[in-house]
């Protein structure tokens, strides 16, 4: 039996309305013999596994009437990488079976990349996976990529600092996160501002040439086929930037699910693509200001384990980026409750 991690809901197969189910068949080409919800990623979404009549397996995504507003836009904008981005997102995106607007609920069919590969990891799945994930920056290093792609969202990453320090109690928000060690947390966080501003505001500086950017890449969106192949899904925060801002931001994701420390992922990820060590550093303090500006914000509504998530991603970026850039060490992190 599959094992169910997260918290959030999601309807069984038989509440999916009947003419969705008849559409899906149709466009298939074969009945529904049996769905299994998939569980994981953090947003209630509507997604199975289908096996189908004919031994064949497809994934089902969804959006329904009770799904939020930014579901409802994040799922048409996959659905346009999907249609228009082909050429760039494989071998790496599954493929693309088709769409259903039925009964008020948008859905993509694609093809089923199979069960989770991960975690746990190891140096060796950390290994394969980056030098599959340099692979997939490469292949559009410099290309004239589609205009309709946004091109500034690393830009936009570099104020997060800039952003925390201008909000009201912001800095005191994120150091209230250490409970007792918060007078040290907001001492760490005063005298290191400084730093860490300049630093994520370079990330506007990056340098061409830039390349597409999954700007999502975590466990529960990719998953590692026999002979190394990557695949990689979930695609509505696509756009182009400096390759080495998504990978910074991949490479804490796994640190904080158990794995390897960054640094790891990143010489595994650089012995295939060399990156401008200025812009990594860059990007690692954007990242890190991100989620300090999102961990001390109050939870989501139907999101339940999306804050902590946050703060363990807090605890990985800025640890990481205290060991990079010579700060004293900010032991006041490990008071961050997951």
């Amino acid at each position: 039996m599959p094992t169910r991690i997260g918290a959030e809901p999601k309807p069984p197969w038989q509440r999916v309305p009947g003419p969705v189910r008849d559409h899906v068949a149709e466009r298939l080409g074969a009945p529904v013999r049996r769905a299994l919800r998939v569980w994981g990623g953090y947003a209630p979404s509507p997604t199975f596994r289908l096996f189908l009549a004919d031994g064949r397996r497809v994934f089902f995504k969804a959006v329904e009437p009770a799904s939020n507003a930014f579901m409802h836009r994040a799922l048409k904008t996959e659905e346009r990488a999907y249609r228009e981005l082909g050429v760039w997102l494989q071998p790496w995106a599954p493929a693309f079976l088709g769409s259903i607007q039925a009964a008020d609920w948008h859905v993509l069919l694609l093809e089923d990349v199979g069960p989770a590969s991960f975690p746990p990891w190891t140096l060796a799945t950390v290994r394969d996976v980056m030098a599959a994930y340099a692979g997939f920056h490469r292949a559009s290093l410099g290309a004239a990529l589609p205009d309709w792609l946004p091109r500034t969202v690393h830009e936009h990453f570099g104020q997060t600092w800039t952003r925390l320090e201008a909000q009201p109690g912001g800095i005191e928000a994120v150091a209230n996160l250490a409970g007792l060690d918060r007078d040290t947390a907001r001492s760490w966080l005063e005298s290191s501002l400084p730093r860490l501003k300049a630093t994520a505001e370079r990330l506007a500086a990056a340098a061409p040439p830039h390349a597409l950017l999954h700007m999502d890449t975590r466990s529960d969106n990719l998953r590692l086929q026999p002979g190394g192949r990557l695949r990689i899904f979930d695609w509505p925060f696509v756009c182009v930037g400096p390759p080495s801002f998504d990978v910074v931001a991949f490479a804490q994701s796994i640190t904080c699910e158990g794995g390897p420390l960054p640094e790891v992922g990143m010489e595994a990820y650089c012995a295939h693509l060399a990156l401008d060590e200025d812009e990594v550093d860059a990007g690692m303090a954007a990242i890190a200001g991100y989620f300090a500006l999102q961990a001390p914000q109050p939870p989501l509504p139907g999101l339940p384990r999306v804050r902590a998530i946050q703060r363990c991603q807090l605890r990985s970026s800025l640890s990481w980026c205290a060991r990079r850039l010579g700060l004293p060490s900010p032991d006041w992190l490990e008071r961050l409750d997951d």
